[in-house]
């Protein structure tokens, strides 16, 4: 496939991704109060958390940082897209490492935006758009919002078992978005199918 044709598709898987995630959370955020949900079926709720973390809700170290190392590490991949592009790879190893772009980049706008152009969601209250600067946080300070909930198995730990004995849980937990399901889906199907592809590359871009 050509290089331009390459560059386009490249340019579409993004965009697509960015839209429906950028779409789903903003519906939510405008629509559903902060711990809302939505009964889809028995084992997929739409359920409304933020979290100021990495993906699947896990927090690690300052908002600010966090912020900082997303637009890094898309700087970084963008890069690496354009070479990959330029080198004219396979389109299917370029359309993964772009759903990974574009995964970090919607994240990345919840990030840098929400947080001026939102009032603050929370129990009982629904988020508006407000004027720029009026909103819950400040630019590289707002919140990702995590909506995707698939509660496949509930149950209680038997009274035997270690420490939990007796308690009840719930077979994958985490609330996700669509951003972080494309940042797992490229990275899975690049270990499992690409990863000779993946290792080559990296190779290739160490010696430019």
């Amino acid at each position: 496939m050509s290089k331009k044709k390459s560059a386009w598709i490249a340019v579409l898987v993004v965009l697509v991704i960015l839209i429906i995630d950028q779409a789903v959370k903003i519906w939510v955020k405008t629509n559903m109060y902060l711990g809302e949900s939505i009964e889809v079926a028995s084992w997929f709720k739409i359920h409304f958390v933020e979290n100021n973390g990495m993906a699947f809700g896990m927090e690690v170290g300052s908002k600010l940082f966090l912020t900082l190392f997303r637009i890094v590490a898309i700087g970084f991949i963008g890069y690496y897209i354009s070479q990959l592009v330029t080198k004219n790879y396979a389109v299917g190893y370029i359309v993964f490492v772009s759903m990974i772009w574009a995964g970090a980049m919607g994240n990345i706008i919840d990030c840098v935006f929400y947080g001026e152009i939102f009032s603050a969601s929370y129990p009982g209250h629904v988020a508006t758009f407000v004027p720029i600067g009026e909103g819950y946080s400040s630019w590289m300070h707002g919140k990702v919002v995590d909506m995707l909930y698939f509660p496949l198995i509930n149950g209680t730990f038997p009274d035997w078992f270690p420490v939990s004995g007796g308690e009840e849980f719930t077979f994958f937990s985490p609330v996700f978005n669509i951003a972080d399901s494309a940042i797992t889906v490229g990275i899975f199907v690049l270990l499992l199918f690409y990863r000779k592809t993946l290792l080559t590359s990296l190779e290739s871009n160490k010696t430019v």
